[in-house]
């Protein structure tokens, strides 16, 4: 039988909370009236000459009585309307609103208004059905074919009102398809929320908690209406229901908004354009969605963009990213991501940011799998080149570049920087670590460099790690320099001693770095073989082993360097007071790990939180924190991420401070070899500032690149002169201000 039921004129438009969820005392409107600050506002009932002339203009209502008005108000601005249930408007003038090329007058036209509150000067225009909605002072909603909210909207949080069932909360999906590691929604989630709630599921005490603190972040009480920010237009949109829109809001052209917050802001204003379709979601400040695109259970980070037809399903997609007709399901990516193309999937994933997919890449396939319970986890500067196809499970170290390839098997790609090939002829992968470093700086820098200057947001509530230096890649370093050790000690006993046993850890480790040390020619005539990096029967070769290597060691004694000096710099700071501190945290740390040796003392864990990075101590000291009370809701979560930002430099220096050490072999650097140190890595940033201009140069000397134009002067009036480019000259910029930074510190 059809669910639709008779209504009475009279009792159209009120019992919006139904009885049983009405507080004794209280009538429908108490928390329309806390919405609104009803006793900041002088509503009167309109006059009977008022309502002479508004049915003249051929409005009806039927009662009057419950049609407020606040002065000024001009009834021949409203005209051809219906109004049911508790109406207040707030004063009108006769003036025009416009935004852009669009102007309509204030007043309200051709629209049926149901207990809705309407702020000063709005314009509201052939609206078919508007509901329970609060509205902003001048604002404009033009041709709306319904906009209702419900007494218990939850506008894209996943928390329930009184009286729902459990099975109506809405959760996210994220990494894996299968739910094992489903996430609530709520206003204001980061990607570090995201990732402490979906990984560390073990914890079951803080599963628990992460659901309580989010139900509490929001009153159950049914009744919240519906409200459009101050400044915003909304026009031409099919059905909207349940959705929040933040002041300056501009939505044109949408076919369905369901279940939303949109955060919007006069700084930070975010935009929804045609054909879009949006359920049970939150979106950031400063994002835009436009032209066809599909979104369902999701979170937007802030200045986000999704693009034509882009689908984005139980998805956390952090800041300063953007989407583009492409399919991106059931994931966490961290912030600056970038995937542009109609024909790449990513799918079950956990991406850590500074990512780009390429056209053709499907990042995700459980066809080798018995349930849709794969996953695939990818550091920071993740690239798949043109149609990389993988397979779950697989696992890379940050700033990975996939060559194209249909890889038939899972990857475990341990070694930071590398290029992965697949070597059909030879039927093997090979990797080529610190490729980056070595063959390619123009990328590696610019990737950091790029992603700083796209960072627009206003409102930073994700701190974000962009240096391809830093914490987590010099701990993968750390433990790449040890796997290379041991597999290049490996490759020269099964050589030399074919068929017998191998000796243990130490031995290989401590064979191989004599040999990549003292003997680096001779490795080229070893097959190096990496171990546990493809679930395959075929060897994983790695390439230029020994340049690795001492890149790997080059990058950690930089990145050393320039954290502490950078600390020392910023704060005023004598490197000897530093090293002082430095060695006294040291030797607490090694207490604590039982006098680890330096080397392995140096890999302190780290953990990537979001795109902010933070050692593993700190992220589990907060676990507990949030298990046991302590810490008592998200704000007290993100004033703690706020905190560990404040302590970065110093816990960033420490850490330079200590792989230095490892790569070094040294107990301490006294000022002298602290000195010394500047000097190295002076060297090693004039290096980078040449290696730019020479990976740049390629462009410019590749005679294929150079087919399509008449002649050089055509070339580089398309391309510019390598010598112009914005980002060399900012390569120059940087090695003269590290020049002054460590004339600076000196001891």
């Amino acid at each position: 039988m059809s669910d639709i039921t008779l209504l009475s004129p009279e009792r159209f438009g009120y019992g919006f909370i139904p009885a049983e969820f009405l507080p004794e005392g209280v009538d429908e409107y108490y928390i329309r009236n806390l919405q609104v600050d009803a006793a900041a506002h002088s509503w009167r009932q309109v006059t009977p000459e008022e309502v002479e002339i508004l049915v003249k203009n051929g409005n009806s209502c039927a009662n009057w009585g419950d049609f407020l008005v606040e002065d000024p108000f001009h009834p021949a601005l409203i005209k051809n309307s219906l109004f049911a249930g508790l109406v207040r408007l707030g004063p009108l003038s006769d003036q025009y609103l416009q935004f852009h090329d669009f102007a309509v007058p204030v007043g309200i036209t051709n629209s049926r208004i149901i207990a809705c509150d309407i702020g000063r000067d709005c314009a509201i225009h052939d609206c078919a059905y508007l509901s329970h909605y609060i509205i902003g002072e001048r604002s404009i909603l033009s041709r709306i074919d319904e906009m209702a909210a419900t007494n218990h909207a939850k506008f894209g949080e996943g928390v329930l009102k009184d009286g729902e069932e459990e099975d109506v909360r809405v959760w996210i999906d994220p990494i894996n398809e299968a739910g094992g590691r489903s996430i609530l929604p709520f206003v204001g989630m980061t990607c570090a929320d995201a990732y402490l709630w979906s990984v560390y599921r073990d914890d079951a005490r803080l599963m628990d908690r992460f659901k309580e603190i989010t139900q509490s972040k929001v009153d159950p009480r049914r009744g919240y209406y519906g409200q459009v920010g101050r400044g915003s237009v909304i026009k031409s949109c099919q059905v909207i229901k349940d959705v929040l829109f933040g002041e300056s809001s501009y939505v044109k052209g949408a076919n369905k908004l369901k279940n939303l917050t949109i955060r919007s802001t006069d700084e930070e204003p975010s935009q929804i354009g045609e054909g879009v379709e949006l359920v049970n979601g939150i979106i950031g400040l400063g994002c835009h969605i436009f032209y066809g695109v599909k979104a369902v259970r999701f979170v937007l980070g802030n200045n986000s963009n999704l693009k034509y037809g882009a689908r984005l399903i139980h998805s956390v997609l952090g800041d300063n990213s953007t989407v583009s007709c492409c399919e991106v399901l059931n994931n966490l990516v961290f912030p600056a991501h970038e995937q542009h193309h109609n024909n790449s999937f990513l799918i079950a994933s956990l991406v850590m940011g500074q990512s780009n997919m390429a056209a053709g890449t499907t990042v995700g396939s459980n066809h080798n799998s018995r349930g849709n319970d794969g996953e695939i986890i990818a550091g920071r500067g993740f690239w798949p080149g043109l149609s990389s196809t993988l397979k779950h499970n697989c696992r890379f170290a940050s700033f990975i570049l996939l060559t194209k390839g249909n890889y038939p098997a899972e990857l475990n790609i341990s070694l930071p920087f590398s290029l992965v090939f697949d070597n059909q002829r030879a039927d093997r992968i090979e990797v080529m670590p610190a490729y980056y470093w070595l063959y390619n700086m123009y990328a590696l820098e610019r990737n950091a460099w790029k992603y700083r200057s796209r960072d627009r947001r206003k409102t930073v509530e994700q701190r974000i790690e962009t240096d391809y230096l830093a914490p987590d890649t010099a701990q993968e370093m750390l433990r790449a320099l040890c796997l290379l050790e041991r597999w290049t000690g490996k490759a020269w006993y099964v050589r030399e001693h074919e068929g017998d046993a191998l000796p243990n850890e130490a031995e290989l480790r401590a064979r191989g770095r004599a040999i990549l040390s003292d003997d680096p020619d001779a490795v080229d005539d070893l097959f190096v073989e990496g171990e546990l990096m493809e679930r395959s029967a075929r060897p994983t070769r790695i390439l230029k082993v020994a340049e690795a290597w001492r890149a790997y060691r080059e990058m950690l004694v930089y990145y050393g360097v320039r954290s502490i000096a950078s600390y020392l710099d910023a704060y005023g700071i004598h490197y000897g007071y530093f090293a002082a501190q430095a060695d006294l945290s040291r030797g607490r740390a090694a207490a604590a790990a039982s006098a680890a040796p330096a080397s392995d003392a140096a890999d302190i864990g780290w953990v990537n939180l979001g795109g902010q990075l933070v050692p593993e101590a700190k992220v589990d000291a907060l676990r507990a924190a949030v298990r046991t009370g302590l810490i008592e809701d998200w704000d007290g979560i993100h004033a703690q991420y706020d905190a560990w930002w404040v302590e970065y430099p110093r816990d960033r220096a420490e850490d330079g401070y200590r792989a230095i050490l490892a790569v070094k072999g040294l107990d301490r650097i006294d000022e002298a070899a602290w000195n010394a140190l500047l000097d190295e890595a002076l060297e090693t940033r004039k290096h980078v500032e040449r290696e730019v201009y020479v990976t740049k140069k390629k462009d410019y000397t590749n005679y294929f690149r150079g087919i399509t134009y008449r002649n050089e002067a055509e070339r580089d009036a398309v391309l510019g002169k390598v010598e112009d480019n914005a980002f060399i000259k900012q390569a120059r910029l940087d090695t003269e201000a590290f020049a002054a930074q460590a004339q600076r510190v000196r001891a």
